[in-house]
Parts: structure tokens; sequence; C-alpha cells
């Protein structure tokens, strides 16, 4: 069973969703529903499944219904059909108090805007959570000072926001979000607000807590690297409909329709493509020529030993950890990887 099941999710914002949901169902596109309906197509028959464990990274252009999404899942959103299942429980079965529960103990959220209250200390916002589940100060004030070690804030634990940098005020929400120990966090637009340098620190940030934590995370954003770097898999939304799922290299390679190609013509390849995805396997790596190879780690990225192959015309030895040789890249296969479209 996934983690998360979204099943045929239609969302139309208006004041009859209903009486224009068939209109939608028998493939009236967004425009076409606003313009007879005044009514707006959120989204439009989304399904897809996210594993316990992964970071599913949801992306598109503003207006593509990526943030409706990812409020659906702790209904914020409540959808106009269809059903959102967490570990196999309905979402939208649950009355008031399963629902309260549900977001205090299942599912954290970090925003864009990093919602923190600005009368409280740093320790004071990141143990809110804790305080509306009751824990008690003690135990609270001490997971809160754990998060926030985790992510690099120690000293500035009686700070209040306003004394902040905004890279530091989104440290706290993901402080806070990690406090609350749920299984599930989501994560709209988190880093979108901030500088690049201080972006490309959370990101890095969030990489090296995830390898240690393995919680499921929904990362909306509209920066395609963003999503290359972050996503285990990545789904791409378009005027609310999904039109694409899959691993970062899946996208960059097949995009499945001319509004992904867009998207994916100017990624460098070589940040993305190990050199196992690549590689002839050992038995299909006839005629190569051996006698000038570069041995590669089979998760190494291209960039790291492309340009080593390129001022030595070589080809390249794949091994995995222990040295065993698992395939072979041609220096020819190589350069066609990264202009391939």
């Amino acid at each position: 069973m996934s983690k998360i099941e979204i099943n045929n999710v239609y969302k139309i914002f208006g004041p009859k969703p209903h009486d224009v949901l068939e209109m939608v169902k028998s493939g009236s596109g967004k425009e076409e529903v606003l313009e007879k309906t005044g009514h707006t197509v959120g989204l439009d028959n989304v399904s897809l499944k996210i594993e316990e464990g992964e970071t599913f990274v949801c992306m598109g252009l503003s207006g593509s219904g990526k943030s409706t999404l990812i409020r659906h899942l702790n209904r914020l959103i409540d959808p106009t059909d269809g059903e959102i299942l967490v570990e196999g429980t309905n979402v939208m079965s649950l009355d008031t108090e399963k629902l309260i529960d549900f977001r205090r103990h299942k599912m954290s959220m970090v925003f864009q805007r990093f919602g923190l209250f600005p009368h409280k200390t740093v320790l004071q916002n990141v143990g809110y959570g804790l305080e509306m589940q009751g824990i008690e100060p003690e135990k609270r004030n001490s997971v809160s000072m754990e998060k926030i070690e985790a992510v690099g804030l120690s000293g500035f634990e009686n700070q209040f926001p306003s004394q902040l940098s905004g890279g530091m005020q989104q440290r706290v929400g993901l402080a806070r979000a990690l406090a609350t120990d749920t299984d599930i966090m989501l994560m709209d637009e988190a880093f979108s607000a901030l500088d690049p340098l201080i972006r490309s620190d959370m990101q890095k940030q969030l990489l090296d807590l995830q390898a240690q934590l393995k919680k499921t995370i929904v990362f909306i954003t509209h920066d395609l690297d963003e999503s290359l770097r972050l996503g285990d898999h990545i789904g791409i939304l378009n005027a609310g409909k999904l039109v694409q799922v899959g691993t970062p290299v899946d996208i960059i390679m097949n995009p499945a329709d001319d509004y992904v190609e867009a998207f994916v013509k100017d990624v460098n390849r070589a940040k993305v493509i190990k050199a196992k995805v690549i590689m002839k396997p050992v038995n299909e790596a006839n005629g190569i020529d051996k006698s000038n190879l570069i041995k590669v780690q089979e998760d190494q990225f291209i960039e790291e030993f492309l340009p080593q192959v390129v001022c030595t015309n070589s080809n390249c030895e794949v091994v995995d950890k222990q040295g065993n040789t698992k395939g072979y890249i041609t220096n020819k296969e190589l350069q066609h990887s990264l202009t391939k479209s």
C-alpha cells in the first residue's frame, strides 16, 4: 500500500462546482470552463501514488494546480470529486475531531512565507506544534532544542523572528515541522522566497536531514533545478492536469509532451544523469575499445567524469562500490546522452 494515494481528484472553484463537474469530466479544458461558466478548474482528474520515505516533488507554472493539490492532502481544501487516501484511510471520512488529530500527528507543513508567530521566540515557534499536541513544557523544549540544533540555529533559540534573516526564519519553519515528528511533511514552495545561495543551502540541509529521517515529503516548486535535486519522483501539472510522473531522469530523457519538453530543454543533463543510466551492461558491450578506459562509479553523475573523458577521448568502465565491472560507456554515447531530444 502506498503512503498516499490520490484517486481521480477534481477541484472546481466557483459557486456551483458540482454543476460544472460533468462538463470537465467530458473533456472541457480550464480556459473553456472559465469562459462559459466563470468557474476555475484547479485539478482535473489527478491520480498518483506517493511511497513511504520518498520525496515527491510536484511542479508546474503558476496556476497549474500544484498548491491546490498539496492542500488536499491535509484537507485545507476539499475536492469536488475523488478521494485522498493516507495509509489507506480516506481523509474525507474524518470528522472534525479526527481531522484535527490527523493534522497534529500525521502531517506537518512548511509554508513559503514561513508562517512564524512574531511575538514568540524561536524556541516557542518550534515547539508550537508540540504544545498543540499537549506535550509538557520540559519535554517540548528539549525536543525543540534538538530540532533547532539540527537546522543549524543553536544560539538563536531566544531570538524573535524579526531578528532573523529570511533563510534563518525558514529554518525555524523547517525545525517546527520536524519537531512534531509526523510521518509526512508538506512543503509548499518552502524555499521560493529565499535568495539563491540561501536556497541552495536549505536544499542541501533538507537532503541531509531526509537521508537520516526518511520522512515522506511532498514538495511543491515551480523550479525545475530544485525538483531535480530534491525529488525521488516528480509530477508535472499543467492547467490542473497531471501530465507526467517519473524519476528526474525519466522527465529529462523522455518528456511526455511539448509542455514538459519546454521545461527541460535547458537542463544541464550532466548534473542529473548517472553513469549507470546510460551504460551498456557487460553482456551487451561487444566491440567497445577497452584499451584506454577510465573507471567511473555507477552512481557518479556525468558532470563528475565528463572533463576527463573529453580531454583523453576515452571510454568508460562503470564499476560498483566493490570495483566489479557493471558496464561500459563509449565517448560517443556519452556525448549523445547530453544532447538527446
